[in-house]
């Protein structure tokens, strides 16, 4: 079982996290709640309010979370602010080095590439964003064209929705393309018809 913990934080796309998060529960329940483990985790383990206003309430704080074998790094408007805060790109860089992926949403590549992890690979994030992602992280390489993009432990995706292409593929990827199938079917994803 892979422990997915989820970073949240003021003024996130709410898509973002949640496309990621229904993905990986829906795979996790159509197994028997054996694939995944999710929690969220925000600085201070205190309600978080989305850019469109859902207040949510994360699982854990910085100091108190299980293991993360999976990071997800959403966007939003607040990773403006969240890339500029050290204790938050503290927790991350301890995050992600312990983590086996690491996948950021949309806006997320900002922190991302703050802490130096897109140099010198491919990366896309936001149609919008990626003349600042240009400026945050000079030395990638990136693709505005791709949905989403896999470095190995480093996993990018463009802008909000692309966040459920990118984990329906680590699905398939972690555990196949039956699996996956099952769970596009489920959420009614796509083309998911065919699939049937």
């Amino acid at each position: 079982m892979l422990n997915v913990g989820f970073f949240i934080f003021d003024q996130m796309e709410l898509l973002d996290f949640a496309g990621p998060y229904e993905v990986f529960a829906v795979t996790s329940e159509l197994n028997d709640d054996g694939l995944f483990k999710l929690f969220s985790v925000s600085g201070d383990g205190k309600a978080i309010q989305t850019v469109n206003g859902l207040k949510v309430l994360p699982d854990y704080g910085f100091g108190e979370h299980p293991a993360i074998d999976l990071l997800v790094v959403p966007g939003g408007v607040g990773t403006r602010d969240e890339m500029n805060k050290p204790a938050v790109l503290e927790w991350l860089s301890g995050a992600q080095r312990q983590a086996r992926y690491t996948m950021s949403v949309c806006s997320g590549a900002r922190l991302l590439g703050k802490m130096g992890l897109l140099d010198g690979v491919e990366a896309t994030t936001h149609h919008e964003v990626l003349p600042h992602l240009r400026e945050i992280a000079p030395q990638a390489i990136i693709r505005p064209e791709a949905r989403f993009i896999d470095n190995g432990a480093i996993l990018t995706s463009a802008g909000i929705s692309a966040g459920i292409d990118l984990a329906l593929y680590l699905v398939e990827k972690l555990h196949g393309a039956e699996i996956a199938r099952k769970t596009r079917i489920y959420m009614e994803y796509g083309n998911w018809e065919e699939l049937v």
